[in-house]
């Protein structure tokens, strides 16, 4: 099944801006929110057709990295934590301009932990697919004008914006991040269980 979404996926051709233009401006409002543990595995990651490789650690330090770009910046007092899997990738090749023009794709399952409540804020891990940002090369693909490693940071940094919205749209409808003054101290969650957490997501 993950093939065949992958597969899918490097015929699409809906446009997308750039998500990194807006890490000069203030955050997007969350709450009181403040990113503590930013586990990202990606063991089980699949590999897409026609897909240039990437290693298990290219994958999981250019998600982090992303994750971190993003969410680093905001600075409330409760703390949460990130389980993230990487579930799989295609970092295009060359293909045939106007007719196969493979795109870039990143599929991640997301946890949010609380870490006073000391349980996942979702029981069940959000899934983010993202394309490649399209513009740059419109026509004839990535494959042709970024290197994997230019690829897959333009991914994660896509990938960090769609978790951005994720939240805002919990935030919004579910109240998460709001304050609570009585709620119980806690200790930190470990990020061996988060990571126990990201497998079992993957």
């Amino acid at each position: 099944m993950m093939r065949w979404v992958l597969g899918l996926l490097m015929l699409v051709t809906v446009s997308a801006c750039a998500s990194n233009r807006d890490l000069g401006d203030a955050p997007v409002p969350l709450g009181d929110f403040r990113l503590e543990h930013n586990i990202v595995i990606a063991e089980n990651a699949q590999r897409g057709p026609l897909s240039r490789p990437a290693s298990e650690e290219q994958l999981t330090a250019a998600v982090k990295d992303a994750m971190a770009e993003r969410f680093g910046r905001y600075s409330g007092t409760s703390r949460y934590h990130f389980g993230i899997s990487v579930e799989g990738y295609v970092l295009a090749q060359p293909g045939i301009p106007l007719v196969l023009a493979p795109k870039s794709a990143l599929i991640l399952n997301v946890t949010v932990w609380d870490d006073a409540a000391g349980g996942k804020l979702n029981n069940e891990p959000e899934q983010i697919t993202v394309l490649e940002t399209f513009g740059t090369a419109p026509i004839i693909g990535t494959g042709y004008t970024m290197t994997a490693e230019e690829q897959l940071k333009e991914l994660s940094q896509n990938a960090a914006k769609a978790v951005e919205r994720f939240l805002v749209k919990q935030r919004n409808e579910q109240g998460w991040f709001a304050p609570d003054s009585a709620a119980p101290d806690a200790s930190e969650a470990q990020p061996s269980s988060l990571e126990t957490e990201a497998a079992a997501a993957g």
